[in-house]
């Protein structure tokens, strides 16, 4: 048996073994949208919780519109050409328009990734498409500090202060916030650094509740909330896409209710309950873009570990076409490798702001836990697979012909998708009694 794995630009063909007990895990077919630029015209004007986008234009000076990084596959193009129209012809002048790309801590989008990222060059010709950067002190506002969990909140200027602040995003799951998009592109998207090292720290991370799917007590998640609180309210336009990148789902209106509308779509479609847990699990990074670094490769070892037998093997492939990530996560990494798992675990616990870009090692740690991590990656050097702290395969087929090797357990489990999708495990008698 044949399967593609997502994997870079044009996927990872796979062979199977015959003799192995095979279950391919995807989304059940979800629907798609006939006229994409139609739907989202709709969507501008009749949104969710508030007046329609022209309305809301008419008394507005300036606006944001606030777009994911290149790592996410959202449909820019589809709908920032239609946004940017409506907002000028109710009166908004183009140089009072900036596009601002929600890098987090993650690096800036230039040149021809900034032209892919936006999809149109119309929009690069009609108004201000800019970066954000965490660490730049004099782009940030302070708003305060959160009431429950004192984060000191610092935001973006360029967003504080437009009339209308527009978040733009993807929803699927996330493996620390729940889902993304919506307030997520907000914080960490185009917060400051401080802000993000505070919830993102191991004492956030640690919670069982940051984890995907999960809104109810996420500490993250409620931190964000309050965040768009202190922001004095948005709007969002939220997409939701199918396997093959196409549209399924488009809404706008206030940021809060569009997304819980467009999550509680998308739920059920990415949420997969599974009768029984496998002793080999197969995944991916989900492809082009979010596994160009071992960075973003940790999210397909979370999205998949729920159905992961103590002591299996779960086996992912990652491009990797940029390497292993930022300098800092490098860093971060090299000290799970020095110290092991529970030494680098007690040495983080305690901080009150993380090391940038160490809460994605600490997110590592919980698949390790469960069993033994073997990645398959085309892109990463003698040097950077070294620290990457889990066993190195060459090929998808020779990880698995070990892990059938060394158990019983002749049940393969595949997630072609990787984390987009996320499989749970759900007891065969509690599926009977929901049934």
């Amino acid at each position: 048996m044949n399967i593609t794995l997502n994997y870079g630009r044009d996927g990872l063909e796979v062979t199977l073994p015959d003799e192995a007990d095979v279950t391919v895990i995807r989304k059940p077919p979800m629907p798609l949208v006939d006229q994409p630029t139609d739907a989202v015209i709709k969507a501008l004007g009749d949104p969710v919780g508030t007046a329609p986008l022209s309305e809301l234009a008419k008394n507005a000076g300036s606006a944001c519109i606030v777009i994911c990084d290149i790592t996410r596959p959202v449909p820019n193009g589809l709908f920032l050409r239609p946004m940017i129209e409506i907002l000028m012809a109710s009166g908004i002048s183009a140089d009072r328009i900036t596009v601002l790309v929600a890098t987090g801590l993650h690096r800036p989008n230039e040149g021809d990734e900034l032209a892919e990222l936006v999809g149109d060059p119309w929009v690069l010709e009609t108004v201000r498409v800019q970066n954000h950067f965490a660490r730049n002190d004099e782009d940030h506002v302070s708003l305060g500090v959160t009431a429950t969990r004192g984060t000191v909140v610092r935001l973006d200027r360029r967003i504080v202060e437009s009339d209308l602040k527009i978040a733009t995003g993807l929803v699927e799951p996330h493996f620390m916030a729940g889902y993304s998009g919506g307030r997520k592109v907000i914080a960490p998207g185009i917060a400051h650094a401080e802000t993000i090292t505070t919830f993102h720290s191991a004492r956030f991370m640690a919670d069982p509740n940051a984890a995907n799917c999960v809104f109810q007590n996420n500490p993250l998640h409620e931190e964000q909330l309050e965040i768009i609180r202190m922001l004095g309210g948005a709007l969002a336009l939220n997409t939701v896409i199918d396997e093959q990148r196409r549209l399924s789902f488009v809404n706008f209106g206030e940021i809060l209710s569009s997304h819980t509308a467009a999550v509680d779509y998308v739920r059920t479609y990415c949420e997969v309950p599974v009768n029984k847990r496998f002793g080999t699990v197969v995944t991916s990074a989900a492809g082009y873009p979010l596994d160009t670094n071992y960075y973003q490769t940790v999210k397909g070892m979370v999205g998949a570990m729920e159905i992961l037998q103590p002591g299996g093997n779960l086996i992912i492939a990652s491009e990797c076409s940029e390497g292993i990530g930022s300098r800092e996560f490098a860093d971060a990494q090299r000290r799970l490798v020095e110290l092991g798992p529970d030494e680098f675990l007690e040495s983080i616990l305690k901080k009150s702001h993380a090391s940038i870009d160490e809460w994605q090692t600490q997110m590592q740690l919980k698949p390790m836990a469960i069993g033994n991590v073997h990645l398959v990656t085309s892109g990463l050097s003698k040097k950077e697979l070294a620290l990457t702290g889990v066993n190195i395969a060459t090929s998808v087929e020779e990880a698995i012909t070990h892990s059938l090797g060394t158990s019983a357990d002749r049940s393969i489990a595949v997630i072609p998708e990787g984390p987009y999708l996320v499989p749970f495990y759900q007891a065969p008698e509690l599926r009977s009694a929901a049934a």
